[in-house]
């Protein structure tokens, strides 16, 4: 089975919000701001180690070089 980047990313969105609704259910706050904590502790470290300086000016990859 291959899945675009597009359907991956809706079942992660999916996934995670089925397990925000288990936690919710279940009254599990406290994990909630864990995860939410971890998760925000992640995507900060993805965009301070991420080369965003190169962005752009090899042409290659990204939205704006697809020429249709």
């Amino acid at each position: 089975m291959n899945l675009s980047r597009r359907n991956v990313a809706l079942l992660w969105f999916l996934a995670a919000a089925i397990v925000i609704g288990i936690l919710v259910k279940l009254e599990q706050i406290a994990l909630l701001y864990v995860f939410a904590t971890v998760g925000l502790v992640i995507l900060l470290l993805i965009v301070a180690f991420s080369d965003l300086e190169n962005v752009g000016k090899g042409g290659e990859g990204g939205f704006a070089s697809k020429k249709e």
